[in-house]
This record gives C-alpha cells, structure tokens and sequence, in this order.
C-alpha cells in the first residue's frame, strides 16, 4: 500500500513535468554526463556495503518476510534498514531473477563475504543505483523548477546532479542514498507548493526507508500541524486525522507485517543498536571529536601532575568498531544525552515553524534540523552530512552568503568522505572529483553574483571599486582552505615520511578535527540565518 501510494505520486509527478521540456531536457543532459561518470566507476573500489546489500537482495528473495530481521546467515550483513528499504530491495531482485542472474552469486546466501564480485554481479549492483538515481533527477529538477528561475535553476542542478560526495558514497563505496535523499527532495517540494498532505506521504515513506531521516521528525510534526491543521476546532481537528490516518496508513503497511509475525521487538533492536558506542571508528567531524579530544588531554595533563586517572574501557583511537563510549575524565554521554542535544540544538527552528511556519524557510530549518542531528547525534557517520549538504544546495543560490557557505561547508563534506576510499588507485578519482566540481561553483557563482577578485593595489587607487566588487570567499576561507590542503599534504607525504607506519590513526584524528572545525562554524551560521530571519 505505502509503494503504490509513492508511487501514485511519482506518476503525478512526472505528468506535472509534461508541458516543461527545457527544464527537464538540461536536468536529464547534466544526468546523463553524472550518469556517464559512473559508469566509468563500476570497476572501482567497493567497501563492505556492497556486499550488505547483495546480501540484502539475496535474503528478502529467498527468506520468508517473518525471517527477515532475525535471519543472523551473515552476521556482518543482517537488515539493520526499516522494512520499506527490505521491500525496495526485494523488489531489485526481481529483475535478476527474470534475467537468469542466480546462478552468478547474486541471491545467493552466504556466511561470510566473498574475496570478489563475478562481473554480472557487480554491473547488476552498480547499475541499480544509477537507475533508482532517476527519483532524485525527478524530485531535483520539480523542486528546483518550482522555486527558482532559469539561471538559479541551472546552477542548482549542477550542484545536485553532480554531487562528488554523492558520487564517492553511493558509486564507489556504494549505498543508495541518491534514491533516498530523491525521496527527501521531493516531500521539500511538495512543502514549497503546499501540498502538506503529499509532503507527510513522502516523508513517512522515506522514514520507512531510512530512520536516520527521522531527525527531521520533529520540524515536520511541529510545521505540519501549525501549516496544515489550522483553522476552526473542527476543521483542524478534521485535517489533524486526516494527516495521522495518512502517515499512519504508511507505517502500518511497513511495519504491520512484522507485528503480525511478533517481530517488532526484533526490528527495532537492528533499527536502533545504542550498543555501538557514542561514535564510529572513524570519527565523523562533529561536537564529540572535540569532547574526546578534551578528554584525552585532561587525562594526559592529570596524569603528569600524580592523578590516577581510570584507563577507559574502549580507545577511541584504536580505529575499531566496537562500544567507544567511555571517557577518561569528562562526563559518560549516553543517547539519551544526545537525543536532549538535538532536540535542544534544533528548538530555534521548531519555535520558528510553530509561531510562523513559511513554505520559504523550511529548506533551510530542514536542513539545519539535519546538521543539529550530525553535531550532536549517538554514533553519526560522516556520510550523513548529505543529509544537510543536499537541501543546502537548493538555497544557496537565494543570496552571496548561502553561496559562500554551501561552497565552503560542501568542499569540507566531500574532504571529511576521503578516508572512505583509502586505496591507493582510487585517490586521483576522489581529488579529481572535488577538485572539477570546486571550479564549477567557482565559476556558476561567481557568474551569477558577478564577483570580481580585485588586487588590494587596485582598491587603494580606485576605492570605490571595493564598494562595488568583492572577492569570494574572503581571507578566512581561503585560510581555512589551505589549512585543508596542509592536513592532506601531512597525510600523504610527511606523516610517512616522519613516522612510518606508526600511528596510523593520526592522519585520520587530523581530517576529523580540521573536518570539524568547519562544520562547527557551519552549524553556527545556520543558527544565525534561522534566528536573524523572519
């Protein structure tokens, strides 16, 4: 019921686009060179997710739905998505049964990963994702046709379409979150029109997809009552129903199947494991790298001066997966912490769309919403910076600052994912990636807001040309920038050459700390945007 009722607005959609060629011809052109792209990435590095969800494919085809979530074949690969993502991925199988595919490996049940993917197997996988990419082409170009004209609109698809960081996580590493973060975009422009009702569908189904989206969960709840059930008692009462009857009507078709069974308890067990610790072996640049950070020191300086400082239960610099969760001298942090973190860090927007919820803020408090969850969340994925960084790009053509900041905040992103693809060939292809897509920014915004780089000789003799043009992204960027260059040329080069293969970890701790610098200043100009605007 959830699939045919997105998919019923999928079909509305691509009507609504009959009539608007030209939006839509440049938007599949700027796809299909993306498109090109990956393909000449199949062949490429692929991480463990990759075989996650072959696995995934293989269990949701051959395994009764009552099995799903309890099935532990591969215990490094078992379903750890809600089940409407199980029901996507079975619904991937079903062409590769028709196509003969069984035989390759690819719904085949395995204990443990193999060294290698056959061929038919890898371009099966890799082409699934180009294909389902097709839903974010579709929510990028209704959402950028509907709330910005030709020029904006160009420069937009650009950012979206040719994402770099999408390209490193979903066609290198390998996830889906082109499709997902589609289905994102497309409950944003069902906002933007007004079509609340469409936009709690969408949204309900993507969090039924992934519940890492369910941060966004109290800005739409908040918004959605204050913008759609408004009115008389009764008819706010009426529409307040009719909006639970909806969403709820999607939870019950993905979840439902799974209380018949008795398997709930089991599901959300997978969905939300507290157990992995507070964050990844790879820190994700956030608020907690520098609470560690804190804590190592004071241990280390307590130490030297006679304090019997306890050895923690786990080294967050041990770079393993594993409870990362205790602390030398600060306070422990649970999740219950981090839960009151975010929702605390996230109320200035949720008291903006209660006391006056505009259309034309909610990309912003939506993505902000995002960014509150990566600073401060239990147990954060640097991947999950897409998650803000995407809205980010729809808005950052709205003034010279948004611009500036999404150029700053999506180069920081992309560098914070370089660690995931840590082989040597692979490293030209992700330098290349963000290096083409920085000069693309470069020249679309500074086209577009007309900015001139000026020597200071020229603004001593003519002043009145400061007034009239300015540089980009200022001195503090452009030092925060090299700064970026410096941590890289110290990872390649000189921590090698100084101290071997030890301390490995350091180059690492090094990206995440620079990394989080960043998003730190990110997060407080997104905070400063939504309290200064009305």
């Amino acid at each position: 019921m959830a699939w045919l009722g997105f998919a019923s607005l999928l079909l509305r959609c691509l009507e609504e686009q009959q009539g608007r060629g030209a939006a839509m011809e440049e938007a599949v052109w700027m796809w299909a060179v993306a498109a090109c792209v990956k393909a000449l990435l199949i062949p490429s590095y692929r991480s463990t997710d990759f075989e996650v969800h072959r696995h995934w494919l293989a269990l949701t085809s051959s395994v009764p739905l009552r099995r799903w979530y309890s099935d532990t074949s591969a215990p490094c690969c078992t379903l750890d998505y809600p089940p409407l993502f199980a029901y996507f991925q079975r619904l991937l199988a079903l062409p590769a049964t028709s196509l003969g595919l069984h035989p390759s490996g690819l719904l085949h049940l395995s204990p443990s990963p193999p060294s290698s993917a056959p061929l038919p197997v890898l371009l099966y996988l890799r082409l699934s994702v180009i294909v389902t990419d097709l839903v974010f082409l579709l929510a990028a170009v209704r959402l950028a046709r509907r709330r910005l004209p030709i020029a904006r609109r160009s420069i937009v698809l650009v950012l979206l379409l040719w994402s770099p960081a999408l390209l490193i996580v979903d066609h290198i590493h390998f996830q889906y979150n082109g499709y997902l973060l589609g289905i994102l975009l497309l409950s944003l422009s069902f906002l933007e029109e007004g079509k609340d009702l469409a936009a709690g569908i969408a949204f309900s189904v993507l969090i039924c997809s992934k519940h890492l989206f369910l941060i966004a969960a109290p800005l739409y709840f908040v918004y959605l009552l204050r913008h759609y059930c408004r009115g008389s008692l009764w008819k706010a009462s009426g529409r307040f129903l009719i909006m639970g009857g909806v969403v709820g009507a999607v939870f019950v078709a993905a979840f439902g199947p799974f209380f018949y069974y008795g398997q709930i308890q089991q599901v959300l067990s997978r969905l939300f494991p507290f157990g992995r610790g507070l964050c990844h072996a790879y820190w994700a640049p956030n608020f907690w790298v520098f609470y560690i950070v804190i804590d190592k020191l004071l241990a280390v300086v307590l130490s030297k001066l006679g304090f019997d400082i306890p050895s923690p239960e786990a080294s967050f610099t041990g770079g393993l997966v594993g409870n990362s969760s205790h602390f030398a001298v600060l306070p422990q942090v649970t999740p219950l912490i981090t839960f009151v973190m975010v929702l605390l860090s996230m109320s200035p927007c949720l008291i903006k769309a209660f006391q006056k919820p505009q259309a034309k803020h909610l990309i912003r408090w939506v993505a902000y919403a995002f960014t509150c969850g990566f600073m401060f969340g239990w147990h954060v994925h640097e991947k999950a910076s897409l998650h803000f960084t995407i809205p980010l790009a729809v808005i950052s053509v709205d003034s010279l600052n948004d611009a500036r900041h999404y150029f700053l905040l999506s180069i920081v992103s992309c560098y914070s994912m370089f660690p995931l693809l840590f082989e040597p060939q692979e490293y030209p292809i992700k330098v290349l990636l963000l290096t083409l897509y920085a000069i693309a920014m470069w020249i679309g915004f500074s086209s577009y807001f007309k900015l001139v780089v000026v020597p200071a000789e020229d603004k001593v003799h003519n002043p009145s040309t400061s007034d009239r043009e300015e540089t980009f992204i200022g001195k503090f960027g452009t030092i925060y920038l090299l700064g970026l260059l410096g941590v890289e040329l110290w990872g390649q080069l000189l921590h090698p050459y100084i101290f071997g293969s030890s301390l490995p970890f350091l180059p690492l701790m090094m990206i995440s700390i620079y990394c989080a610098i960043g998003m730190v200043c990110s997060w407080a100009w997104q905070l400063r945007q939504i309290l200064q605007r009305t």
